[in-house]
Order: C-alpha cells, then structure tokens, then sequence
C-alpha cells in the first residue's frame, strides 16, 4: 500500500531544494530569458529548468507515475494510473517582474482524484502540504481554514483573466459586488498561493476561472483537507480539469450564490 504520508515528506523536501536554484536564478535573471508562450503567457528558462529537476526526482520517488508538467519538458503521461502534476513556478509573471509572490506547486493524482498536494511559496518559505484523509499543514504544524462565516468579514482573492475574455463583464459584475460586501478582494497572480492562504485562514476564500490543472491541483487537497470546501463555478467537482473553481471556509455558500447569480 502507498505510504502518502512519506511520499509527501520527500515531496516536501523535493521542493525546498528546487527553491533554492530558483531563488539563485532569480539574481541573474534579465528580460532576454523571457519566452512567450502567448500575449500574456510567459515562461523562462528557470521554469523549463525547474521543472527537468523536479521530473528527474519525482521518478525516483515514485518510478510507476506518468507526468503532466505545465513546460511540456517531458511526455504527457496522463494515461497512467498515477501521475504527477507539476507547476515548476506558479506565478512566472511576478517572477520574472521579481514581485514576490511565486510558487513550486506539486500533486500526485490517481486518475482524477487527488492523493497529495505540496505548494512551496518561495519568498517566505513556506510549505503547505497535504495528502488524503491525513491533514493539511504548514511547515509541518497543523492548519485550518478561517472559522468566519460571513461574506462581511472575509477578505476574497482570485485572479484577472490573461487570455478568454469572453466572460470578463460577467467577472466584473462578481467584482463590484464583492467589493460592496466583504472586507476586500485580493489578486496576488498565483493561484496555488491563493489556495494555500485559504487553506490557512489568511483569506476566506478564492475563486477564479481560465485555470489550468498544474495551477490548481495540489492547493485544492490542501483547501479540503484543511476543513474547506472547492467546487468548480456550477456547484459540481469539476474544478482540477474545468478551468474554474470556488475555494473557501465557512462562507462559501455566501460566495458562491453571487457567482451563479452573475456567471
């Protein structure tokens, strides 16, 4: 039988030595190590590079599991029974503007299901972690999400489309008034972080859409496990592969009747 709990150890571990090249990277880093995958969709070497590391060792952990990595540096391998999700830099845009706010964001999946999720928040080193039916914690001491069970007091975060703008006046409508109801709305621009600050209380929720498996998989365990709720914008559980989700704690039925209502 799997040991999760070990696997997210070394996992765990895995991270905190990644962070290290890419932290180091970042002193050297200048706009001509910029790629762009789209308008408003950058990568850079630190990423492809991160994310060759990453492989390389998560096959030494767990040999049998395929990859789905955000760079494409290795074949999809989705059609395993086990695989790994991996973000080698959410956030790149504030990396490579060096805001810091940016993540190393790793889950191991069982078809759709997942098993373990570690997000490694860089600028406060920062390990959130969790692996099914067994808690969610940050640098290993046990977290849960905000006991507030009101709109009027939580503070939301989310995320500004880059690319889909289809429903951008329905988002805005959300927006608005959200800004009238609650303490105030947050966009850091890494959505992994997001999750991690829900799942420990720093915000209350998060919701967003145009989202990618990598951005969202390890920080959705880590919400549920730390006693909150995700579900993607319809009230359904597709929110690893159907680009939206709602994130929260107490509140979120409140949240999420205002996006159906707008969406």
């Amino acid at each position: 039988m799997m040991n999760l709990k070990n696997i997210t150890a070394q996992v765990c571990e895995l991270s905190e030595k990644a962070a290290n090249f890419v932290n180091e990277a970042l002193v050297k880093f200048n706009a001509n190590d910029i790629v762009y995958k789209g308008t408003n969709d950058l990568v850079s070497f630190v990423d492809q590079e991160t994310e060759k590391y990453l492989i390389k060792e998560l096959q030494l952990i767990l040999p049998e599991a395929g990859i789905l990595a955000e760079e494409g540096t290795f074949n999809h391998e989705k059609t395993k029974e086990f695989y790994w999700v991996i973000d080698p830099i959410d956030g790149t845009t504030n990396y490579i503007h060096k805001v810091p706010v940016f993540a190393i964001s790793i889950a191991l999946m069982c078809k759709n299901e997942v098993l373990i999720g570690v997000v490694y928040e860089l600028n406060r080193k920062e390990c959130f972690s969790a692996w099914q039916n067994g808690g969610a914690f940050l640098n290993n001491i046990p977290m849960q999400v905000s006991s507030i069970n009101s709109l009027s007091k939580s503070i939301v975060a989310t995320g500004f489309p880059y690319y889909n703008f289809d429903k951008l006046d329905n988002y805005v409508e959300i927006l608005k008034t959200l800004m009238k109801k609650s303490h105030g709305i947050r966009r850091f621009g890494a959505a992994s972080v997001d999750l991690a600050y829900v799942a420990c209380g720093r915000f209350e929720a998060f919701f967003e859409y145009n989202l990618k498996p990598w951005d969202v998989a390890a920080g959705t365990l880590i919400v549920k496990e730390a006693g909150g709720t995700v579900k993607d914008f319809k009230g359904g559980d597709d929110f690893i592969y159907g680009c939206e989700l709602i994130a929260g704690c107490a509140m979120f039925k409140e949240l999420e009747t205002i996006i159906q209502e707008n969406w």
